[in-house]
């Protein structure tokens, strides 16, 4: 058995990780895979590195075919994630639903059974509508994305399900929450990157800077564990997992656990300049319950843990 690892970057680095770490070699597709980052996460020898791109359908069959694939797990997405879709959103708009279609058909024509793709709790914060309480001939009666990402996501998911009633192909998809940990390649979105800088900053004894805004956070080990414990599920119920801390985080206890790790560190909470639309304030959290009963998702990291093994991390990879 050989799993598909599509986008080998903070949260696929992270997949790769834990299913190296059961026995298995997995296979990781990447248009320009960031090797040295990759390493910092998983040897290199214990993964088998290619070039794809699920724009090429394909390329995606050739690796299937190649490896003889039994699962995908597709983690690739738009550059910077909420940012990057609101500033060019056809980019966007192509490669997170189509690309993605063309992942859910490359298992189709080629028999893999289940997929397992990124979503994301954007679809739990950026909505409105939703006036027709639920009544189906209402103009109002459901929620609709408020973002280019968000849009995206729901058509990911919504497509995926399809797959799954009408083609037999297996769907899984993980919202995950803001995700940030381990990686020092490019990408990783937004509030990743903020948390990224934050540490860097504070380590070099510089000031640093957080959101204003309460957020839903998740570590990228939970998120990669979490996706591979969908990957194996028995049954994936409705197939839709919130994958998060399972806890809002107020920008006064995000610099509380930075703090704790750096107690004579220069902290200022101020939500950076052109990052709003992807750092809002996130008032209520994911609901778990799904998640725990159906793939036996539970985060093993809270805010100050998480901070503070990533900060061990950056000591040892810079």
């Amino acid at each position: 058995m050989t799993t598909l690892v599509i986008g080998a970057g903070l949260v696929g680095s992270q997949v790769a990780r834990v299913l190296a770490g059961q026995g298995e070699k997995p296979v990781l597709m990447d248009t320009s895979a960031q090797t040295q980052a990759i390493g910092q996460i998983v040897p290199l020898e214990d993964v088998t590195m290619i070039s794809g791109d699920i724009l090429r359908p394909l390329s995606v069959v050739k690796a299937i075919n190649g490896h003889e694939i039994s699962g995908i797990i597709h983690t690739a997405a738009n550059p910077m994630l909420t940012l990057g879709a609101q500033t060019d959103p056809y980019s966007a708009i192509n490669l997170n639903i189509m690309g993605t279609v063309n992942v859910l058909e490359a298992a189709r024509v080629t028999g893999v059974r289940r997929v397992v793709v990124s979503s994301s709790n954007v679809l739990n914060h950026y909505l409105a509508g939703g006036n027709g309480q639920t009544e189906p001939m209402n103009e109002e009666a459901y929620p609709r994305p408020t973002t280019f990402y968000s849009a995206t996501k729901q058509a990911i998911e919504s497509l995926g399900l399809n797959y799954s009633k009408w083609c037999g192909v297996e769907f899984a998809g993980m919202r995950y929450g803001a995700v940030f940990g381990p990686w020092s390649g490019a990408g990783g979105g937004g509030p990743s990157n903020v948390i990224r800088t934050a540490m860097r900053n504070l380590m070099n004894g510089d000031e640093a800077t957080i959101p204003a805004g309460t957020m839903e956070w998740v570590y990228s080990k939970d998120a990669g564990r979490g996706t591979v414990l969908a990957l194996r599920a028995n049954d994936l119920g409705t197939g839709i997992f919130n994958v998060t801390m399972k806890q809002a985080t107020p920008p006064d206890e995000l610099a509380a656990a930075l703090r704790a790790i750096f107690p004579e560190g220069k902290i200022r909470i101020e939500t950076p300049k052109g990052t709003a639309v992807s750092l809002p304030n996130m008032r209520r959290t994911s609901d778990g319950s799904i998640s725990k009963a159906t793939i036996g998702y539970e985060p093993e990291f809270d805010i100050r843990s998480a901070l503070a093994d990533m900060h061990a991390w950056m000591k040892v990879n810079g």
